[in-house]
């Protein structure tokens, strides 16, 4: 592969891309491609807020929840190292990246659909319109989960790549395309987590409640139409729009690819294997802020329910909460807008990266020990040990409040490690796709860890979700204090001299 203009003879890749040099690209084009994170993260919102309550009620108990979101962490593990790699080498007359995100899109109205009428299509295929467990429902919706998690693996990954590619290797370019990125996700937050929190919504579409979907229902299947037209409509915009050069690829090195057998995981473990120091540090500071952020992206609604509002699963009190917990997540998501733009102005300094970072982090830590003090006082506001009315409206703002606050180091976690890997890695001489699938490990394996083991975790310590917000806690504050003593700080220079890209985006 050649790398900033001169051949890497030490670059994993079996590829040389080929390409004339582009013009640097406007700005407004960077903006368009970013604005495909809001459409993306429009869905993923109303996965946050609303469907770990709603698999509950389709009858799956709170400690199998969890287990559902495993696709997510599965799926990023294996497909966005793979389409990272067939975009980067990508030949196609369409472009590199652009084909992916087409077919990513599609795939994403697909699973929506089909986790919208999740409900409708278990009642067609014969579950009972009582409650208790919908098997039929549940299939559909885990089949449609999985879905909605693979294409968004095969959006993002060459969204962010793209974006690399437009930046041209221009470091301060590329960072700004990353706030972009974290500010247009902000956008789609908002406006999914209005959605989720509106109760009404499914009155838009009437024929969305049916025998087999109540207005709870109802309204998350609106949420959901409404998710695939703004998807759609920014990524048909985006790519018709944004046009890339098509690029050749010629064998360097025939003999190394064997007949049959994916070059992909060889490159990525390769890469691995020859990744540098600080690269290996920022994967770990990676690694324990997600061990961090994980359990409140489950269960913050599911909190609020239960902890907050003292509800139970299909109560009027838990629904409550629900949409108190969904509300706050809309709040979240304004100061995570406002946020990502300030990362940029805070961070123009590269060197002041690792500590605006590790300073974040240990107010994340904070803000989770204090889902401690704000179930307690909840609890003591209650006149008996069973709800029977929502909590004071001191607990209710002090609540809101957290989720303000968490906006800050969210927008810090969703810019800073994938600018700072695309300058620690470019060393190793892999595209920008492969090399953000090096990063997704530090991501998507401790959502695995946490997947897997929360439930447990909190059945072990009583049931609620205290016991996984506070394992989250001591690993923010461990993620902090790595990131402020070990991580070393980016040069503070204005392009990479090694490019972060493929030959022609120098």
């Amino acid at each position: 592969m050649e790398v900033g203009g001169e051949v890497n003879k030490n670059a994993p890749s079996s590829f040389q891309l080929q390409q004339p040099p582009p013009l640097v690209e406007p700005m407004r084009k960077i903006i368009l491609v970013a604005a495909i994170a809001a459409g993306v993260q429009f869905g993923w919102a109303l996965q946050l807020s609303l469907l770990t309550p709603y698999v509950q009620l389709l009858g799956i108990p709170h400690a199998w929840a969890a287990i559902i979101w495993l696709c997510g962490p599965i799926s990023g593990l294996l497909v966005q190292p793979i389409v990272g790699y067939y975009s980067d080498h990508c030949t196609s007359r369409f472009g590199r990246r652009r084909p992916f995100i087409a077919v990513g899109a599609g795939l994403v109205a697909v699973a929506v659909f089909l986790i919208g009428f999740a409900a409708d299509l278990g009642h067609a295929g014969g579950d009972s319109l009582g409650k208790g467990p919908k098997p039929r429902a549940i299939a559909v919706f885990v089949v449609g989960f999985w879905i909605l998690d693979v294409a968004n693996n095969m959006l993002q990954g060459p969204c962010r790549a793209f974006l690399a590619d437009l930046s041209c290797g221009n470091a301060r370019k590329m960072s700004t395309a990353n706030s972009l990125f974290s500010f247009f996700m902000a956008v789609g937050n908002v406006l999914g987590y209005a959605a989720g929190s509106y109760t009404h919504l499914y009155k838009v579409f009437p024929f969305s409640k049916t025998k087999a979907c109540d207005s709870y229902c109802a309204n998350l299947k609106s949420c959901f139409l409404i998710s695939i037209a703004l998807l759609l409509t920014v990524a048909v915009l985006a790519l018709t729009i944004v046009r890339e050069t098509a690029t050749t690829a010629a064998p360097e090195h025939p003999t190394t690819v064997k007949k049959g057998k994916i070059p992909v995981f060889g490159e990525l473990f390769g890469a691995l294997k020859d990744l540098p120091r600080t690269m290996w540090i920022l994967m770990l500071v990676t690694s324990l802020n997600w061990v961090a952020w994980f359990p409140f992206l489950l269960f913050d609604t599911d909190w609020m329910g239960k902890e907050v509002f003292g509800g139970n699963v299909g109560t009027k009190l838990y629904d409550q909460g629900v949409r108190a917990g969904a509300l706050g997540l809309m709040i979240n998501s304004i100061v995570l807008a406002f946020a990502s733009l300030g990362v940029q102005l805070l961070g123009h300094r590269p060197c002041r990266v690792k500590k605006l970072w590790g300073m974040v982090n240990v107010l994340l830590a904070v803000c989770l020990a204090m889902t401690i003090l704000i179930t307690k006082l909840a609890e003591r506001g209650r006149p008996s040990s069973i709800a029977t009315e929502s909590p004071p409206v001191g607990i209710k703002v002090g609540a809101l409040a957290l989720f303000a606050i968490l906006g800050i180091p969210l927008a810090v976690t969703y810019n800073i490690p994938f600018a700072l890997a695309s300058i620690f890695s470019s060393n190793s001489g892999l595209g920008q796709g492969l090399s953000l699938g090096v990063l997704n490990l530090a991501i998507v394996i401790p959502q695995m860890v946490v997947s897997v083991a929360s439930g447990p975790w909190n059945q072990l310590f009583g049931g609620g979700n205290l016991p996984a917000f506070m394992l989250g806690a001591v690993a923010a504050a461990v993620s902090g204090v790595l990131s402020l003593v070990m991580l070393p700080s980016p040069p503070d220079d204005v392009t990479t001299t090694k490019a972060m890209t493929v030959k022609g985006f120098h």
